[in-house]
């Protein structure tokens, strides 16, 4: 039996809409919404002494239902049709003698000016509005301008959608243009299964005089889950709103038909600032044997720790699903911009959220877990914000770590899960003969971090497999003295100042771009410029080319650890100009013959990378590649002479000269950090 139309344009025909409830009968037709989900907003808007218009009735018992619960009685519904409303008019026939039916046309109704309080509309706007062709258009202006003129000012015209994005902007923006207030409710899911995934939403236009087009729009969004509307500046981010809305409800009802096979992300937005709160992925493990607990639990990442492998990571995130044993996870990352009391509080938060993500399968009241890391939500501070023309916004904070440790971050905020920099925290230590603590002075927090940094330990895998590297340098002794090096790109200077204290006669050159870095190295991470140490505010580009031009072979070592600013590349280090032929020759200039150039390579387009590795073989006839386990990262070794060539077991030889040359007595050195071990992987390309 044909019950929809063949083209969307018949939706305006009465001829269809006579044939299609003469077809189904007396049976009820909801587009969508059912009248308990709707309700709750309708009572906000309607009052029961108030004249309803109902325009495009069809045989829908929401009329009725408003009546029978005395929401309102003095109820006007109209249809086209003539089969429905003599089968509507028999329906309520003496049951409800203040409601009528009437056959209209809405486009030319006979109603006198302001002669209704509400006008309610339920889905004959989509049903008209089905694409943006200019005859549709002039249409539903018609339509608007009739149900204007019908309103009193101070009435409601109430329009039930799905809210398809030009029939949102459509009605948004006439009725804002008219000097209308906007709002849009989403309605609540009474939790049925229902005809439509996409949520319902409830436009609540209303009607004021004539206002001077340059007063601003009064445009509102109320999600279901609150009751305070949120203001938005226009149409755009209005439809916005209402697309996130849509978006989320698709994946949820993907969610709970069947297992995700890529890991889902999702942002769950703070109500008042609209900036994300939470990041969750959900995330599926076929392999787990299923059983009754194991369904699905919620994995709370501590603060700071989000960019660890384990958790920032796709396969970090695999591992961790399948060693919780869960067949779905949802991990939750918790951002730096809000604040946080305390596990319960986030669990309180989270509750009802999450369990829109279960997966298919659930059993009915199973209680779900909330995990951690030591049951806790982890310590962030934020030390310092600052914003540079060249690296944007960025933060300065000091977490905890995996145990007792404090780790202080550069974050650049255009890449707010990638740690620029780092550096391990000193325990602070008391003073001896300190003086008593004046009773009025304020406690030290025992979650507070300490400052000092300590400047033995490398925190990044790559940046040991950089200094490891330096073993590669020619000749007998594994410390030559004297040596120049150059370091493209400073971060917290990390890199340079190890390089400064553990190779005791080098002389470090650190070309740096951005000032502003300098200035938090200095005042942050504990970097300091001195005769051995000194810092240049310059493009490396530039500094490389004028150096090839005016002093060949200066350097026996030269290290690139420069980030790129274009996030549009698939290669976020170096900048690709970086490793361009033509200045690849000008780096292989200022390198002596037995020199070596150290690159960290972090490139995920893997043709773009095959590419890279084929121009350096074109420069540099020696190449070496250590690939960091759990990131993206591989270091790259490039020597101007191939006969410098080493195997592996001279390699680990040189490497565990030179790691003895570095540890001496009353210098610390981090015991995890075997400069052979960091050796181990690497490969001749």
């Amino acid at each position: 039996m044909e019950l929809l139309p063949r083209s969307p344009g018949e939706f305006g025909s009465a001829r269809y809409w006579d044939r299609f409830f003469r077809q189904r009968g007396q049976r009820p037709f909801e587009w969508y919404g059912a009248f308990p989900e709707l309700c709750p907003v309708l009572h906000k808007y309607i009052r029961p002494r108030d004249k309803v218009l109902v325009v495009g009735c069809g045989n829908s018992e929401l009329s009725e239902q408003m009546y029978d619960t005395g929401m309102c009685e003095d109820i006007v519904n109209i249809d086209i049709s003539d089969a429905v409303i003599r089968q509507m008019q028999e329906r309520s026939g003496n049951k409800r003698p203040k409601m009528s039916y009437l056959m209209m046309d809405m486009f030319q109704m006979d109603f006198p000016d302001a002669e209704f309080q509400v006008v309610l509309d339920k889905g004959t706007l989509d049903a008209i509005l089905t694409d943006d062709e200019e005859a549709t258009l002039v249409k539903v202006d018609k339509m608007f301008a009739e149900i204007s003129r019908v309103l009193q000012v101070g009435g409601r015209y109430l329009c039930v959608s799905l809210a398809q994005a030009h029939v949102l902007k459509k009605a948004v923006e006439y009725f804002s243009q008219e000097g209308w207030v906007v709002r849009v409710h989403q309605v609540a899911s009474s939790g049925d299964k229902q005809q439509f995934v996409l949520p319902i939403f409830i436009y609540v236009m209303t009607k004021f005089r004539k206002i001077p087009s340059s007063a601003p729009q009064i445009l509102e969004i109320c999600p279901e889950e609150q009751q305070k509307p949120m203001r938005v500046e226009n149409t755009e981010q209005l439809v916005a709103a209402v697309r996130d809305r849509q978006h989320y409800a698709l994946l949820c009802s993907q969610l709970s038909r069947t297992p995700c096979g890529e890991q889902v992300p999702l942002d769950l937005c703070d109500r008042e600032s609209g900036r994300p709160r939470y990041t969750l992925h959900v995330v599926d493990s076929p392999s787990v044997k299923p059983s009754r607990n194991n369904h699905f639990a919620i994995f709370i990442i501590p603060q700071g720790r989000e960019t660890e492998w384990l958790f920032g990571m796709e396969e970090g995130r695999k591992q961790l699903a399948i060693s919780a044993g869960f067949r779905r996870l949802v991990t939750v990352a918790l951002h730096r911009e809000q604040h946080y009391e305390d596990m319960a509080g986030i669990q309180a938060e989270l509750s009802a959220k999450v369990m829109e993500l279960a997966p298919p399968g659930l059993p009915a009241r199973q209680q779900v877990p909330f995990l951690s890391m030591g049951g806790d939500i982890g310590v962030r501070a934020v030390r310092h914000r600052g914003s540079s023309p060249l690296s944007g916004d960025y933060v300065v904070e000091d977490v905890r770590g995996d145990g007792s440790c404090h780790f202080r971050r550069l974050i650049f905020l255009h890449s707010r899960n990638v740690v620029q920099s780092e550096a391990r925290l000193l325990p602070s230590l008391p003073l001896q003969g300190q003086k008593k603590r004046r009773k009025d002075k304020k406690k030290a927090n025992p979650a507070e971090p300490p400052a000092a940094i300590d400047k033995s330990y490398l925190c990044c895998e790559h940046h040991k497999a950089m200094v490891a590297g330096l073993c590669l340098l020619g000749g007998p002794d594994p410390l030559p003295g004297d040596e120049a090096m150059l370091v493209v790109g400073l971060g917290g200077g990390s890199l340079p100042l190890f390089i400064h204290d553990y190779f005791s006669q080098a002389h470090v050159a650190v070309v740096e771009i951005d000032p502003a870095m300098l200035e938090v190295a200095a005042g942050w991470f504990g970097f300091s410029q001195g005769d051995r140490l000194q810092v240049h505010v310059s493009d490396g580009l530039d500094y490389v080319a004028k150096l090839a031009a005016e002093a060949p072979a200066q350097y026996d070592a030269i290290m690139f650890d420069v980030d790129s600013k274009d996030l549009t590349v698939g290669m976020s280090c170096p900048p690709p100009a970086f490793v361009e032929k033509s200045f690849l020759q000008k780096v292989k200039i200022i390198l002596k013959p037995e020199g070596v150039f150290v690159l960290n390579l972090v490139c995920r387009d893997a043709q773009l990378k095959e590419s890279v590795l084929a121009t350096l073989r074109e420069v540099f006839p020696l190449l070496y590649a250590r690939r960091i386990t759990g990131e993206v990262n591989e270091i790259l070794f490039c020597q101007p002479s191939p006969e410098a060539r080493r195997d592996a077991a001279e390699l680990g030889a040189r490497a565990q000269a030179l790691e003895g040359a570095l540890r001496q007595p009353g210098r610390p050195w981090d015991s995890s950090y075997v400069l052979a071990d960091m050796l181990q992987a690497i490969q001749i390309l």
